[in-house]
């Protein structure tokens, strides 16, 4: 395990610790769930206001690897009995996501909290649910891993 990676991730870690624990720091509508290690872990994320995705509740699963920050994490919705990822233009029915920030638009000065953030925005700022183009076949065929997608992004509009 990298230096870099575990001390970036212990840092990150705690500082979503204390915001959690003071109302007044906590990111409205995103909630650690777990963190078992550094190497997995989820939130919940609600869209809060007026959505089409008021008073849904879902749930993210962020796995890093060793070149982490310099490599985005893998990001994606859990899918199982009880959870389910929005119906979204950029949210594929197994939980993969197509949005920049977790591919080319990457920086490693962002934080695990900034793409919590970015997601939640992009499910209040969607103005119709529907699914992406091609979402059968890319189900069908697709990785377990997201990062092993080569997602072309082209429409920030939805």
């Amino acid at each position: 395990m990298s230096v870099v990676y575990s001390r970036r991730l212990k840092k990150e870690l705690q500082e979503i610790q204390i915001e959690q624990a003071d109302p007044t720091k906590r990111a409205a509508g995103i909630q650690l769930l777990q963190a078992d290690d550094l190497k997995i872990w989820f939130f919940s994320i609600e869209v809060l206001g007026e959505s089409l995705y008021k008073n849904e509740v879902f749930h993210l699963m962020v796995r890093f690897d060793p070149e982490y920050p310099f490599k985005s994490p893998a990001v994606q919705f859990v899918v199982s009995d009880k959870v389910k990822p929005p119906v979204h233009p950029h949210v594929y029915t197994n939980g993969h996501i197509c949005a920049s920030i977790l591919g080319d638009d990457w920086s490693p000065t962002l934080s695990v909290m900034a793409i919590c953030i970015t997601i939640q925005s992009m499910l209040a700022s969607c103005k119709k649910k529907e699914l992406p183009e091609g979402n059968d076949d890319y189900v069908r065929t697709a990785p377990d891993n997201p990062k092993k997608t080569r997602f072309v992004y082209h429409d920030d509009t939805v």
